[in-house]
């Protein structure tokens, strides 16, 4: 618990240039520390401003400060180790990498530092990364986890993945899992909904999967899934799409299921938020993930979860959530149709998944994150 006002520095990059993912995790942290540890003042290092990003995530307290590199200095140095200076001058005593990095030479100042590690998917599927990335990133992880004085992990796997990979001890590593807004608690009345559904010419009756398309989110399984699925169902997809989802198009067009599947791109937080709520089930079969916060927004949302074992999804999902193999298209279909079909079923996941997500609420977020602070502060 804070006993005297302190001055926390991020590595706020993310929250102010990443619509998605790193920059989701960023916001909200800021966002909830700022609300519920009014006290302290926050200090949000960025490189720069980006014009995508709202500015609402910042609370209209008067505790945040948003500070940019000096007009002539090269931004990613500065990022990278100049920006040490800039937390001495403004008395940071605490600095956060949000987003598995911190600046070189910052263990050298009396700055204590905390480094939030994500995941490791550029070691699990290196395939997926190009053999620059992947040192990069690889480099820079390992590197904040040895000068951190504590680190935190999105989730128990990401700490089994580190303690195994970076040879780190598993008592430097606190597990803090992500939050989820309030934005996603907030039912939406049946105007709203039929509004949203006009704007994005939604199907009476759809599943629902949201994230990147891309190979690790195995997106294909649930087209595969799709045959086994009665036609008045179908799929709505939410997220940028990579070459894997031609794969995907070529599949459903290959199988005649294209005119069952929708996929939307950019589609504002509001409108996301009312999608979740009317979806029947959300899929979300990823191979890897550090956490998987589309399936707490869904839980938050009041929507019945069905998530791939493999990774850190049962964390996220808990236990009355449903878990298939990420190859399993039969039983993936089989989970589907089960749900579909039972009203009673629905009823307990949505009660049952509304009262696991509590443990995301940023009140709780904010907690975990000031305990860890906590620790570091008095880390000798």
């Amino acid at each position: 618990m804070n006993l005297q006002p302190l001055k926390i520095g991020f590595d706020a990059k993310r929250a102010f240039l990443n619509k998605t993912g790193l920059g989701n995790y960023s916001r909200s942290a800021i966002y909830a520390l700022a609300v519920y540890f009014p006290e302290n003042e926050y200090y949000l290092y960025t490189p720069k401003v980006g014009t995508e990003i709202s500015p609402d995530f910042l609370p209209d307290l008067n505790n945040t400060r948003t500070k940019l590199p000096a007009a002539n200095l090269f931004k990613s140095f500065w990022r990278s180790k100049s920006i040490v200076k800039d937390l001495k001058r403004d008395g940071i005593q605490l600095y956060h990498g949000l987003s598995q990095e911190l600046p070189f030479g910052i263990k050298n100042w009396d700055i204590k530092t905390v480094v939030t590690i994500h995941d490791l998917i550029y070691l699990k599927y290196p395939e997926y990364f190009s053999f620059i990335n992947r040192k990069i990133y690889e480099w820079k992880a390992r590197t904040a986890c040895k000068n951190a004085n504590l680190i935190i992990a999105v989730s128990e796997q990401t700490k089994a993945d580190l303690v195994a990979a970076f040879n780190l001890s598993p008592q430097k590593i606190k597990v803090v899992y992500q939050g989820c807004g309030p934005i996603f608690r907030q039912q939406k009345n049946d105007a709203v909904k039929e509004a949203v559904k006009a704007k994005y010419q939604l199907p009476g009756k759809f599943i629902l999967n949201v994230g990147t398309i891309e190979t690790r989110k195995n997106l294909l399984l649930v087209a595969k899934a799709l045959k086994n699925i009665p036609e008045e169902v179908s799929l709505v997809v939410v997220g940028r799409q990579t070459k894997y989802a031609k794969q995907v198009k070529n599949y459903l067009v290959k199988e005649a299921l294209q005119n069952r599947v929708l996929f939307l791109t950019n589609v504002p937080f509001e409108d996301l938020t009312t999608i979740y709520q009317m979806a029947k089930v959300f899929v979300y079969p990823s191979r890897y993930e550090g956490f998987g916060i589309p399936i707490v927004e869904a839980l938050c949302s009041g929507t019945p979860v069905i998530a791939a074992t493999g990774s850190c999804l049962e964390e996220a999902g808990g236990p009355n959530s449903i878990y298939v193999d990420p190859d399993d298209a039969i039983s993936l279909a089989k989970q589907i149709n089960l749900i579909l079909q039972d009203n009673q079923l629905q009823s307990k996941m949505k009660t049952k998944g509304l009262k696991y997500a509590k443990q995301f609420e940023e009140k709780n977020i904010a907690q975990n994150l000031m305990n860890v602070y906590q620790q570091a502060l008095n880390y000798a």
